[in-house]
Order: C-alpha cells, then structure tokens, then sequence
C-alpha cells in the first residue's frame, strides 16, 4: 500500500447503500468493498429504513435510489440533509432527464448518477462527494458553483421572466406524496379524503399545489409524471 492509500485508509469514508433490486445492491456493494479507503457500513432496501439506518450510523456517504417504497429518494435526501448537513447524498438511478437532476440536486444530492456509471468512476463521485464536491455529469462543483448551476437551470427550464419559476421546483411535501401516490392508484379526492380522514377541500387544495408544483395541467399528467420518474409506485398501497 502506497502512502497516499494508506493515509487514506486510516480514515474511511464510511458508506451506506440503499437499494431495492438485490443483485445490484450486492454488485455495488462488491466493488466498493475493494476499495481500501471505503466501508460500507449497511444497506437498506427501503426509503424510511434508510433514514433509520442513516441516523444509527451516520455514514460519510448515502448511495441513494430514487424509485424505493415507503418514501423516494428525493424525500430520504431531503430529510437527511434537513438532519446533518454534512452528509453527502450521490443519487444513483435508472431515471434521467434534467428536470428530475435539477430536483435531486435541490434535495441536497451531491451527485445525480445513472445506474449504468462504471464503477472505477462511481468509486471517484463517492470520494468526491465525501470532500464536499457536487457532481454533475463530468463537472465538479463546489457549493458556490451548485447554486450558480441551479439558478441557471431554473430560468433555462422556466425563463427568467416567470415570477414563480422557482415554485414549479418546490419539492412536495410529505402529504402531497402521499396525496400523488393515491391519485397514481386511480382514487379520487373523495375516496383520497376518506383514507386520509381530511375533508374533499383539503384534498382539492393539495391537488392544485402538485399541479403546479410539477408544472402540469391535470392530475393524470402529475401521476405519469411521478411514476415515470420514480417518485411513486403502483405498489406502494396504503392500509385504511
């Protein structure tokens, strides 16, 4: 081991993985296992278990899928950004477009990386990340940058004229995911209203911020918009 790599290996960048699709959870998991100045410390299959494990370990780094059950990847990233600033959240996908990188991004992710990224360089974003860097396609930012390329992808996406250009990039909250998520079941606001024990209005009003919040026009547009992007699942049923 040169001196480089060991000076390294004595302080780890401690890793934790979530993904839901086993064999490549364990494909991942393999490689940075290899690597001397990385541990991974766990891994978890699910959005809310994450956090849980996230809180317990307090990993350097979250490799993080965005399509998980329970909460997506946007939503886990929020949170813990919200909870510890300095951990660093690389997205890891199959989903891509700019718009759904430009959500990530203000979520708190380091980095927005496709699935099928070689490892040699995922390995790189992880340590990159792990210093504090942003990673965007092959530029490497730092936080000053981030909010320059953010800004900038705003008002390319929606022209820098629209007043509320930035409100079409709010994140949803956590009732209007789980609103969104009954609309992708096919429910309607009375029957989502009684699920919820809220009243039709409330449900209304949620619905008319996801509109706008996606930039869409009605409530078929926003669910193929979130399953296309993995935000929710057919599957992910709720009990009521």
């Amino acid at each position: 081991m040169n001196e480089g790599v060991e000076r390294r290996a004595k302080n780890p960048i401690s890793v934790l993985i979530v993904d839901d699709h086993p064999l490549f959870l364990d494909g991942l998991n393999q490689a940075l296992r290899l690597e001397d100045d990385i541990i991974v410390v766990g891994h978890s299959a699910d959005g809310e278990d994450a956090l849980r494990l996230a809180r317990k370990l307090q990993p350097d780094v979250v490799i993080l899928d965005i399509n998980l059950p329970s909460m997506n990847g946007l939503q886990v990233a929020r949170q813990l950004k919200a909870e510890r600033a300095n951990i660093a959240v690389v997205v890891l996908t199959a989903y891509h477009d700019a718009q759904q990188v430009l959500h990530a991004m203000r979520a708190g992710a380091s980095s927005y990386i496709s699935k099928d990224v070689m490892p040699d360089e995922l390995i790189e974003i992880v340590r990159d990340a792990a210093r504090g860097l942003y990673i965007i396609g092959d530029e490497r930012l730092d936080e000053h940058a981030l909010q320059a390329w953010i800004q900038a992808n705003i008002e390319a996406m929606s022209g820098p004229y629209i007043i509320d250009a930035e409100e079409h990039f709010v994140p949803l909250s956590p009732r209007e995911m789980e609103i969104l998520t009954y609309v992708t079941q096919g429910l309607s606001n009375k029957e989502i209203a009684h699920r919820l024990r809220i009243s039709q209005q409330t449900v209304k009003n949620h619905m008319t911020s996801i509109l706008k919040k996606l930039n869409v026009e009605d409530r078929t547009q926003a669910a193929v918009n979130a399953l296309r992007r993995g935000w929710v699942r057919l599957s992910d049923g709720h009990k009521g």
